[in-house]
């Protein structure tokens, strides 16, 4: 079985935490949850390259959810991009 790879990129906010918290409840078997802090200059850049501008924001299977370009992570794109999902 294919792990699904969901990386939050938090910066240790409470909204980030937040979000952290809501993808861990959601997620299933199937997901590979992968926490990268924002102070980490490598993580910074990796952020940069998908287009990253804001925290927390999430990206699944290397693909930025669109909700992270505008009012942050919700439930509903997570779900849409198969998160909770085997």
């Amino acid at each position: 079985m294919k792990k699904r790879k969901i990386e939050i990129f938090s910066a240790g906010c409470s909204v980030c935490e937040e979000s952290i918290q809501m993808v861990k409840r959601i997620a299933c078997s199937s997901c590979e949850i992968v926490i990268l802090d924002m102070k980490d200059s490598e993580i910074s850049r990796r952020a940069k390259s998908l287009g990253i501008q804001t925290v927390p924001a999430i990206a699944v299977n290397g693909k930025l959810l669109d909700c992270c370009n505008q009012k942050g992570p919700n439930e509903e794109t997570l779900r849409a991009a198969g998160v909770g999902q085997p």
